[in-house]
């Protein structure tokens, strides 16, 4: 593995990052044998790190019987050729091995479609690399038993260049059907009054296991990164009778690629359109600050910056409980696996979205017992009164069910 600590600040110190880089890498098999880092003021155009950490690279992996460079920044075309050649090894780089994880992890057609339209926008830039992987295209599954070979390839560079065009085409409308599906299903929720409140942050840092505790939902939770690729939606009851829809998304990391960010918005479109963010942070990472900032710049990115958040600060079980306290004063501490927090979890949403509730006055027919129900649901029934096969309802709810009820009141004559 190599990586470059530049002059320029930097969201994680090399040394943290080639940490995360391994842990990434073993998590798909890959055994690390070493490792070199390098001081720059700036990157390399040629080789990205300098001549001579190329040929130290280079002696470490002929000693090691290393058959693979795993490169912790981007590298350029130009980069990626020269360093192959003088290396004499497979090479990648941090955001082809996200892309490989995100390979493996996909489960849904909708995920695999995200998946192969971000290994294709990546590799479009690169197709004149003469990669040996490339003489065939799949349909997302990719190429197995190599880190870096799951995905498309090609032949000659012009003749693929077009294949890769054409393929993102059909990937592009096959992902538009996926996108209408999933807007009709937020506006059934939307049309049902359910608020939305989406769990995102850091890959790893519990979310899934956040959701199972809450919701009681059989979701998968692994100790792994980028364990949830698909979104799952799964309701709330909070302690004041009020149903929200809890939404678990992908995690996010450090340098995550951006063609990924790109394929993957439809999923994000659960983020942009919830009510409440709740930030699932890592309380036993020694990076944590780092990671807060990593998806608070993923969020603005998405355009989710106006959405107001909840840090849940996950994990207590596995940290010193001497400075917890402390911990709650802008957040809220949990531990999913033993429960601790998780009531006052509750609470907090529960107080957010009162803060938030109006009071209605609407005339409905008696017979339309749902809208009733959506006052029910999503907060308090004031007053009601029966009259000439109508009904006056006083409430104080969710701005969304007010605006369903709104919608559905008989106007005054």
């Amino acid at each position: 593995m190599a990586g470059v600590e530049l002059a320029r600040a930097s969201t994680m110190a090399c040394e943290d990052s080639l940490a995360e880089l391994a842990a990434l890498a073993k998590g798909v098999g890959v055994e690390v044998v070493g490792q070199v880092t390098q001081r720059l003021k700036e990157i390399d155009p040629r080789t990205f790190i300098g001549r001579g950490k190329v040929a130290e690279l280079a002696r470490m992996a002929r000693e090691r019987g290393a058959t693979l460079a795993v490169f912790d920044d981007s590298l350029s075309p130009v980069q990626a050729r020269n360093l192959e050649r003088e290396l004499k090894l497979k090479l990648i780089d941090r955001s082809q091995l996200i892309l490989d994880i995100f390979a493996r992890r996909a489960r849904s057609s909708e995920g695999k479609i995200q998946v192969e339209m971000a290994q294709l926008s990546y590799l479009q830039a690169r197709l004149a690399r003469q990669w040996s992987h490339l003489s065939r295209l799949s349909t997302g599954g990719g190429l197995s038993g190599h880190v870096g070979a799951r995905g498309p390839g090609e032949t000659q560079l012009e003749v693929d260049r077009r294949r890769v065009r054409q393929r993102l085409t059909r990937l592009a409308a096959k992902l538009r059907s996926v996108e209408r599906s999933r807007a009709l299903q937020r506006q059934r929720r939307q049309e049902g009054s359910y608020p939305v409140v989406a769990l995102v942050g850091y890959t790893n840092a519990g979310k899934s296991s956040v959701m199972k505790a809450l919701t009681k939902a059989a979701v998968e939770t692994a100790d792994r990164p980028f364990s949830t690729l698909d979104p799952t939606v799964r309701r709330l009851r909070l302690p004041d009778g009020l149903q929200v829809m809890l939404a678990d998304t992908v995690g996010f990391i450090h340098r995550l690629p951006h063609p990924l960010i790109e394929a993957f918005k439809a999923t994000l479109e659960e983020v942009r359109s919830a009510s409440l963010l709740l930030h699932v942070v890592d309380l036993s990472s020694s990076l944590r600050s780092e990671q807060i900032e990593v998806v608070d710049r993923v969020l603005n990115e998405i355009g989710a910056e106006h959405i107001p958040r909840l840090l849940v600060k996950n994990k207590a079980d596995l940290v010193d409980c001497a400075w917890l306290k402390d911990e709650a004063n802008d957040g809220v501490v949990v531990s999913a696996i033993t429960g601790q927090g998780l009531d006052q979890l509750r609470a907090r949403i529960s107080k957010f979205f009162a803060n938030l509730q109006q009071e209605v006055t609407v005339t409905l027919p008696v017979a339309r017992a749902d809208l009733m129900a959506i006052a029910h649901r999503n907060g308090r029934v004031l007053n009601l009164e029966y009259q000439n096969g109508m009904v006056s309802m006083r409430a104080m709810v969710t701005p969304t069910a007010a605006a369903v009820l709104r919608r559905a009141a008989i106007k005054a004559p």
